[in-house]
C-alpha cells in the first residue's frame, strides 16, 4: 500500500483552508442584518396640540393629541386625534409639513367634522400617505392645527412625532 505523499495532504489542506474561506466570504456581507427593513416598518406617530404652539401663539385653554401609527408596507397613517377646551366646535383640521415653530405646507385634504361636533370630542380616519411625504412625517416634520368660528387661522397646533416600533 503506497503512503500519502505529504505534498498531497499540503494540497488538500489548501483545498479545505480555501473552501472554508469562500463559506466565510459568502456567508457575511455590509449589510447591518440586525437593522429592520425601513420599507416594511411601523411607527407610532404622537403629538399634543396647544394654542402656543401656534406662530404667532393663541391664548385659549384648548387641546389635543394625535395617536396614529403609519404601516411603511401600505404606506397608510391610521389615527385618532381628541381635542377638548376649543372656543367652539371645530370648523376644520389639517395636516401640515412643517418644522415647529414654523409655518407649513398644507397636506391633503382638510378634515371634516360632523354637524355635531363640539368644543370637545374626536376624530379618527385613514390617509394614504405619499412617497414624497414619507420622509417628513418621519422626520417629525408634520403637524396637525384645529380651526375654528373664533380662530379660522388655527386654534391649536401640535408637531407630530415618529417612533418606530
Amino acid at each position: 500500500m503506497k503512503k500519502p505523499h505529504f505534498f498531497d495532504a499540503k494540497r488538500y489542506l489548501f483545498a479545505g483552508t480555501l473552501m472554508l474561506a469562500a463559506v466565510f466570504m459568502v456567508s457575511c456581507d455590509k449589510d447591518d442584518d440586525d437593522k429592520p427593513d425601513p420599507a416594511n416598518a411601523r411607527y407610532t406617530i404622537t403629538g399634543t396640540a396647544n394654542g402656543q404652539q401656534l406662530t404667532p401663539p393663541v391664548e385659549g385653554s384648548g387641546s389635543a393629541s394625535f395617536n396614529g401609527t403609519y404601516d411603511s408596507l401600505n404606506r397608510q397613517l391610521i389615527f385618532t386625534s381628541a381635542w377638548t377646551n376649543l372656543s367652539g366646535a371645530p370648523t376644520s383640521a389639517s395636516f401640515y409639513n412643517g418644522q415647529t415653530g414654523a409655518s407649513g405646507t398644507p397636506i391633503g385634504s382638510a378634515w371634516t367634522f360632523d354637524p355635531s361636533a363640539a368644543a370637545s370630542g374626536t376624530y379618527t380616519d385613514t390617509i394614504n400617505v405619499s412617497s414624497d411625504q414619507v420622509q417628513a412625517l418621519l422626520n417629525g416634520n408634520w403637524y396637525y392645527i384645529y380651526n375654528t368660528g373664533t380662530n379660522a387661522n388655527g386654534e391649536i397646533r401640535g408637531q407630530l412625532a415618529a417612533t418606530r416600533q
